[in-house]
């Protein structure tokens, strides 16, 4: 065996093929998850906007207006920023973490 030179080997930290992200299912190690209760969403987005792994799946309705449909788990690393986020309809939360069962 040969060690290869440094010219040789594959670069590092260097994204070769870009838009890739979706295939890389990276939400299976978390503890807990969101919950939507769409009865207390008032489609604000908050849990959009401050998703940091855009797991929050959104559409848009026959009036133009941008709603929230649902949670990618896929992608949910179980953080909590968008159940943190959520104000909810009379202090009610739309989204709240509840302990992943596996």
């Amino acid at each position: 065996m040969t060690l290869k030179k440094a010219h040789e080997l594959a670069p590092g930290g260097i994204i070769t093929e870009p838009g890739n992200s979706q295939e890389f299912k990276t939400g299976d190690w978390r503890e807990q998850r969101p919950v939507w209760n769409k009865d207390n969403c008032i489609h604000c987005l908050f849990c959009w906007i401050y998703c940091p792994d855009s797991s929050i799946r959104i559409v848009q309705d026959e009036s133009g207006k941008w709603r929230m449909d649902g949670i990618q788990y896929d992608h949910c690393k179980g953080c909590g920023i968008c159940a943190f986020h959520c104000p909810g309809k009379k202090g009610n939360k739309a989204l709240v973490m509840e302990r992943e069962e596996k």
